[in-house]
């Protein structure tokens, strides 16, 4: 097993078990009864939440002008720089003088909780409210989003 090999595991009484057979086979043979592990524990994030971000990235590049010709993720990133929404924040110094760099964090689906996702997305939705469809509420945008046919 390499240092970012994941695997699904079923919390049981007690302890945690492999939860498919792909896990319990990548296993067998790699780690033995008594063996310590460090383990890193992280709740995947539900797959529909998932399947909402790259519909709002579709549905801005095929209604916002200025997003045309990028794909979803690229959409999506240039959002979070835009809004500053779901983005580490850097200060350095250029020339002598301070410079802010905004860096997007990565949404992909074991990278962000399920909550903070859901942070991301609803932030995301107020900003294209607020910048390119000011007749329309951030939750209306994500109804859109919803509606898009990879969410249904």
């Amino acid at each position: 097993m390499s240092k970012s090999d994941r695997h699904l595991f079923t919390v049981v009484k007690g302890g945690l078990q492999p939860a498919d057979e792909i896990t319990r086979q990548k296993l067998r043979g790699v780690l033995r009864v008594g063996q310590e592990v460090f383990v890193e524990l992280k709740s995947p994030r539900n797959p529909r939440f998932h399947r909402l971000a790259h519909a709002l990235g579709n549905l801005i590049t095929e209604n916002i002008d200025s997003f045309y010709g990028l794909d979803a993720h690229r959409a999506l990133k240039r959002l979070q720089l835009e809004s500053g929404v779901g983005c580490e924040e850097v200060a350095y110094r250029l020339h002598g003088q301070m410079v802010l760099a905004r860096i997007p964090k990565s949404m992909a689906f074991a990278s962000m909780s399920e909550a903070e996702f859901r942070e991301v997305i609803t932030g995301l939705c107020k900003h294209l409210a607020k910048t390119y469809w000011s007749d329309c509420t951030p939750e209306e945008i994500e109804q859109m989003a919803q509606a898009m046919p990879e969410v249904a």
